[in-house]
């Protein structure tokens, strides 16, 4: 996922808002980058089987003209949609309105940055 200038917060927190949503952990960090995944990749493990994707942040130089070139989705496995948006907004992510509309099955958010992101529906089991 590319930064713009005026959308560093991923960098200057240290990746922490992405983490905290999905529970992942910085495992690598350098100059004007972060990466953030739910294990450190080494080789033998990426060649004996098909592993997790990690998240990059880069910081480049131009800003956000039009939509994001990477779009996140997130499926909620412990809750609701609509906790995990409540969750989510205490982490600093905010609801959005690109013109979704009412009475969807998932809820459009912003990260602390601006990035748009969907909660989409739950995972968790029926109870």
């Amino acid at each position: 996922m590319r930064r713009t200038p005026e959308t560093e917060s991923s960098l200057d927190d240290g990746g922490g808002f992405w983490c905290a949503v999905l529970d992942f952990k910085v495992i690598d960090r350098g100059e004007g980058k972060v990466e953030l995944g739910s294990w450190e990749p080494t080789v033998e493990e990426v060649r004996a089987r098909q592993m997790p994707p990690t998240i990059v942040f880069i910081r480049v130089p131009e800003g956000k003209a039009v939509k994001n070139r990477l779009h996140l989705d997130v499926s909620p496995i412990d809750g609701s949609t609509e906790e995990e948006a409540a969750r989510l907004v205490d982490l600093g992510a905010t609801k959005v309105d690109v013109g979704q509309g009412p009475g969807l099955s998932w809820v459009v958010m912003a990260d602390p940055e601006g990035n748009e992101f969907d909660v989409l529906r739950t995972l968790a089991p029926s109870t």
